[in-house]
């Protein structure tokens, strides 16, 4: 009898633990979903809504950063966490750069948002939010797949010489970037990664909000690279053994066009034997600048 019940009683508890843990796990996304699901319903299921979460990211992101950029020659607080202290961004750089992007939206990027409006179905909204664990999961595993395309695309617009020439090559125009310069890209360029960056999470049959969730970070992560600041809050330096890339790597890379392929991680340009440390600003090594960006 005694074993018996000592027997119900565990039974009992693992029942109740197993009932808190996972409602404890699920729900914790849950009422922001549900807020979301009631107030903002007709416009997360419009099929522009990823398109325009993505592009106001990238402006606002965009605008804090060249907010900086003018600030930072008369603020030594800021300059002193960019990369190239003694290269400050100009007028005429951000003109460029700017129209360049601009000339991206409207062409390639507005089109591509009409045809989704046009013949996208409404994106169907789940009742359930995503559970803790798969919407990290779906992010990490987005990042992941990502990391791996964008890479060898990356690698063989280097390696082949017409297809840097033809699509690449007006990226590298900035040897120091600078915000602007995330989107200052040839169509092709700018078609790839933003299909990668919505076909991923449909792969991976991510829920809707994880797959917002990877966008926003993926645009987040992908001006940050080219954002010229080493900020200690950056991802690079919260992020453990180097396993990350960030603005110092991703500024070798400008310099130095053989390295440092991968837009996340660095493993893979540590197995494809691509991978070098920042490359250190003049300003830093104390040494005049010898390399000019041709838009200077």
């Amino acid at each position: 009898m005694s074993r018996f019940l000592r027997m119900k009683t565990w039974s009992w508890m693992s029942d109740v633990d197993n009932v808190t843990g996972d409602q404890s796990h699920d729900l914790v996304l849950q009422p922001v979903w549900d807020y979301l699901h009631q107030n903002h319903q007709d416009l997360l299921r419009s099929p522009l809504f990823p398109v325009v979460l993505s592009v106001t990211t990238y402006f606002v992101l965009v605008g804090l950063y060249t907010l900086l950029d003018l600030l930072a020659p008369t603020w030594p607080c800021i300059n002193r966490y960019r990369l190239h202290r003694d290269r400050p961004v100009t007028w005429p750089n951000i003109w460029n750069t700017l129209g360049v992007t601009v000339y991206n939206h409207v062409f390639f990027i507005f089109p591509a948002a009409v045809a989704q409006w046009l013949w996208r179905p409404p994106t169907p909204l789940p009742p359930e939010a995503p559970t803790l664990w798969s919407f990290f999961l779906g992010i990490l595993g987005c990042m992941v797949i990502f990391d791996f395309q964008y890479y060898l695309w990356h690698l063989l617009h280097h390696r082949v010489p017409w297809l840097y020439r033809t699509f690449h090559a007006v990226h590298h125009q900035y040897n120091h970037p600078f915000s602007l310069v995330t989107q200052y890209l040839s169509g092709w360029e700018l078609f790839s990664v933003g299909f990668w960056a919505t076909v991923d999470p449909i792969l991976l049959r991510c829920h809707c909000l994880t797959t917002w969730t990877f966008m926003v970070f993926n645009v987040y992560v992908s001006t940050e690279d080219h954002c010229g600041y080493d900020f200690p809050w950056a991802t690079h330096n919260l992020v453990p053994f180097g396993l990350w890339g960030g603005a110092p790597k991703h500024d070798a890379h400008h310099q130095r066009p053989g390295t440092n392929f991968a837009p996340f991680f660095s493993h893979l340009d540590w197995l494809g034997g691509t991978h070098t440390t920042s490359a250190p600003s003049s300003h830093e090594a104390g040494e005049p600048d010898k390399m000019k960006d041709r838009k200077d």
